[in-house]
């Protein structure tokens, strides 16, 4: 089903990186999510391969990408993972930024390297939960997402635009990271997570080893209503469509419809030319590679290297792709 070079990517990450640094060569620090989402193993993908053309990315997976975009924006890191739905808020001052003053001014130096599909939304339920559809929801416990983040909100979004549930009136939200959502699903003591991973992602796939789960797929008036549309409109989403037989164990029968999410490889306007040029020459150069790593990743091409990049593509990165012919929307020449 999945690449389990995946799972190898994500264990020798370090390695691998150190491998590809050489002596005296400078190192510049990359912020990623944790391991296993399928940001990480993007992220990691673009570091291995620009250390080809000895651009030494030193990882730190695992944080926050709210925190690692306004770091990146300060030229705090180099490059880092990117949502395209925080830019806007970063530069309204909204949410999570709304107490950093010049977060608007700090929005204006984010720049792109390449956007990519990241995969779906997967509402999951174990068999026994009690939850076979939305409605079922009332009453229950869902982890909706990390509590810094902004996937917690568009969960819960998503089960109102479905429901009309509101998080804390009608259902118990809960707010942890990662790592503990799952945990806490697989423990019964919740009774739905809602995950963005990859489509055919591992993770998932684990609660069918030893039984029977849900992936609830959207109903199809709610996918049409104008709610709908709008938050597939939103920077960074859109609808996914998959078999709901890829993962073993997966009670929905059929295709499942979801919300699609999608993110790009960041740095900042300050960062070197020559050393995002090489970066993205190395990783476009050696994309055979890029796309056996994992299954998601055979859709990173050509034709998609842009998908829901909503900041200036970086001087370095668009002097490879003119020189690549790649065709480059107006709209993120810097």
């Amino acid at each position: 089903m999945i690449d389990l070079k995946t799972a190898a990517l994500a264990a020798f990450t370090s390695v691998s990186l150190c491998i590809s640094s050489v002596a005296g060569a400078e190192v510049f620090k990359g912020e990623t999510a944790g391991v296993g989402d399928p940001v990480h193993t993007m992220f990691v993908a673009f570091a291995n391969q620009a250390g080809k053309e000895n651009v030494t990315i030193q990882v730190n997976a695992g944080q926050t990408l709210t925190k690692s975009m306004l770091k990146g924006a300060k030229g705090e890191i180099a490059f880092f993972s990117s949502v395209p739905s925080l830019v806007n808020l970063m530069a309204g001052r909204k949410r999570m930024y709304e107490k950093i003053e010049d977060a608007p001014e700090l929005a204006k130096n984010l720049r792109a390297i390449l956007g990519f599909k990241a995969g779906a939304y997967h509402p999951v339920t174990l068999s026994g939960s009690g939850i076979e559809s939305w409605d079922d929801i009332k009453g229950k416990t869902v982890f909706t997402g990390p509590p810094a983040g902004s996937a917690s909100a568009t969960s819960e979004a998503l089960i109102k635009i479905i429901t009309g549930y509101e998080a804390g009136k009608d259902y118990t939200a809960v707010r942890l990271s990662w790592g503990e959502g799952y945990a806490a699903l697989a423990d019964g003591k919740i009774d739905m997570m809602v995950r963005p991973a990859e489509v055919g992602s591992a993770n998932i796939e684990q609660f069918g080893l030893s039984g029977e789960f849900r992936v609830l797929s959207i109903p199809d008036e709610a996918r049409d209503s104008e709610a709908m549309k709008a938050l597939f409109g939103r920077p960074g989403r859109g609808m996914a469509v998959f078999d709901g037989g890829l993962y073993k164990g997966q009670m929905t029968e059929g295709d499942i419809t979801a919300l699609g999410f999608f993110q790009f490889v960041g740095t900042h306007a300050g960062a070197d030319e020559d050393v995002v040029y090489r970066a993205t020459k190395a990783f476009w150069e050696n994309i055979d590679d890029v796309q056996a790593t994992a299954f998601f990743l055979r859709d990173v091409t050509k034709d998609t290297a842009f998908t829901a990049v909503n900041v200036p593509l970086h001087p370095g990165a668009l002097r490879y792709y003119d020189e690549a012919g790649f065709d480059v929307p107006d709209a993120i020449r810097p």
